[in-house]
């Protein structure tokens, strides 16, 4: 190997200047692992140092061997006789260095020091094989080397951009569908499960993406784009709308199904400036340079409101919303549409109601007026069960949010006294004890009305059934994850099912009880009832899909 090949400072200093490295760092770096190569090829004990050489621009291999009297250890070691035979002056206790000759350029010094120290050294059955060993090794390092500066300068290009947009062209594609996109002169991926669905891309192509993730310990490409990300809606409106960049106009919230629909909540600091039209612009240029970027997604924008009905019957357009009824403790608004609406309101596949959803923090029922209808008279008719509780106080009860006999059984006296008609403590004691004494024969009676005429459930309205069992229960039975009567019977550890509810041991245990009971007795009836109407929701989906598709 001539010298010119195999120097190294002319490389090192050269992709020092390119890169922007230290160049002592790079020496370092190529130092020590020469020094490892050279520790694994001649041996791990063997006392070795490697140095850096400015005037050949080489790094320069030395051993150092100890004088003794007597050597114990042939690899650290040297006698005093060996040393004095071999023309060496030392004495005991002096540190003697050798340099290794691996270079090609070198061989004729290598061969002089085997003649000379061959049987000191013992190395010269590996020199050869090292000289080779040593080029590769520090090519590499300066390769890896110049890897994790690349590395380290794209992490710090773009570390503060985090979130933002990017653009980029469309170079490649790998397997699994991941797109790479040259951004700025740096390498980026855009995943296939961050791709849009139904857009398409050819090399050369202009892209415009967020800048979702930084990945500095990633094998191949940093920078992880995202074209399905919630916040690449907001960052468009914040380029295409002055006034959300100027602070005047503010998204609240936003929800996006990546390539159908989106719907973003606007308000506004100035009250002279509609946040609503702001988005839209003059002749809707705004809002269509956006929808023209996402590939003609559809995008809704609907004005914020503190008030939460009206912020969800906004969210929920464009349905007309009759009637809405919030239950603040389970985080749940119900909306009432009119018939001809509910399959606009729940929108293909749920989407629309889907959507406003995740845009207000609600959990969203939509339900038709007649189905509406047919719930509160059979609400009303359950609680007209109880001793004392006639159609009118029925009426009251289901106007205060009692839904179900238990939730009067479990009620305080002095909430039951708060409904109208009831009047006093001492009658609110009256119509609770008589809950609490015919709430199973009240469940059973409606059991068995189901059963003789059933109609499609779900499955916390079937929960619902068993005794004790109220809306708060059947919400924290399944935030625990036990979402139905057998999820909750399955369950055999009773701590793991009072800690998944965030209930108290001894209601948990009443609670697995009862549903116990009431798998026991009911539930096999009950659900081959319903088995005789399990298709009937599948002919309204499909009606309600011709409906929505026909362009109501």
């Amino acid at each position: 190997m001539e010298r010119s090949e195999f120097s190294l400072r002319s490389v090192i200093y050269e992709v020092a200047k390119e890169k922007g490295i230290d160049p002592q760092i790079l020496i370092e770096t190529v130092e020590q692992a020469i020094l490892t190569a050279a520790k694994r090829t001649f041996g791990a004990n063997r006392e070795l140092e490697a140095r850096f050489n400015p005037d050949t621009g080489n790094v320069d291999l030395f051993q150092y061997m100890m004088v003794v009297e007597a050597v114990k250890d042939p690899d650290r070691e040297i006698s005093l006789a060996d040393a004095k035979e071999h023309g060496l002056e030392a004495e005991i206790g002096e540190e003697l260095g050798f340099q290794i000759f691996y270079l090609e350029a070198d061989a004729d010094k290598a061969r002089q020091q085997d003649r000379e120290f061959g049987d000191v050294l013992r190395i010269k059955q590996q020199r050869s094989a090292f000289g080779r060993i040593a080029a590769q090794t520090a090519k590499q390092v300066i390769l890896q080397r110049i890897r994790d500066a690349e590395r380290d300068r794209i992490y710090n290009q773009f570390k503060h951009r985090k979130g933002e947009l990017v653009y980029g062209i469309v170079r490649r594609f790998e397997r699994g569908s991941n797109i790479i996109v040259d951004v700025e002169g740096c390498e980026a991926i855009l995943p296939a499960r961050e791709q849009t669905p139904r857009e398409t891309y050819r090399p050369g192509d202009p892209i415009t993406a967020l800048l979702k993730e930084i990945d500095r310990d990633a094998k191949g490409p940093q920078l992880i784009l995202s074209r399905s990300d919630v916040g690449l809606l907001v960052k468009l409106f914040e380029k295409e709308v002055p006034e959300i960049a100027e602070g005047i106009v503010k998204i609240v919230a936003a929800a996006r199904d990546p390539g159908s629909r989106s719907k973003i909540a606007v308000t506004s600091k100035d009250p002279d400036v509609e946040p609503v039209g702001a988005c839209v612009g003059m002749r809707g240029s705004r809002v269509q340079a956006v929808v023209q970027e996402l590939r003609g997604e559809k995008i809704d924008i609907v004005p914020f409101d503190r008030d939460p009905a009206r912020f969800v019957c906004s969210a929920i357009a464009p349905a007309k919303v009759s009637r809405v009824i919030i239950d603040e403790p389970n985080n749940t608004i119900k909306l009432i549409v009119p018939d001809a609406k509910l399959s606009l309101a729940i929108g293909r596949g749920g989407q629309n109601v889907r959507l406003a959803s995740q845009l207000s923090g609600w959990k969203i029922e939509a339900i038709s007026e007649t189905q509406f209808k047919e719930i509160e008279a059979q609400t009303i008719e359950q609680l007209k069960m109880v001793p004392g509780i006639d159609e009118t106080l029925a009426r009251a009860f289901y106007a205060a949010g009692f839904r179900t006999v238990n939730e009067i059984a479990e009620a305080s006296e002095e909430e039951i006294a708060t409904v109208e008609g009831v009047g006093s403590i001492e009658r609110a004691c009256e119509i609770k004890e008589a809950a609490f004494a015919n709430g199973d024969a009240v469940r059973r009676a409606l059991v068995e009305r189901i059963i003789a005429k059933p109609q499609p459930m779900s499955e916390r309205e079937i929960m619902l059934l068993a005794a004790g069992v109220t809306d708060a229960i059947a919400e924290a039975l399944e935030r625990g994850g036990y979402s139905s009567v057998e999820a909750v019977v399955s369950e055999n550890n009773i701590e793991e099912f009072a800690r998944r509810t965030s209930l108290p041991l001894e209601q948990a245990q009443q609670i697995k009880k009862a549903m116990e009971r009431f798998a026991q007795e009911d539930l096999g009836r009950l659900r081959q009832a319903l088995e005789s109407v399990a298709s009937r929701p599948q002919r309204n989906l499909k009606e309600r899909e011709r409906y929505h598709s026909s362009g109501t």
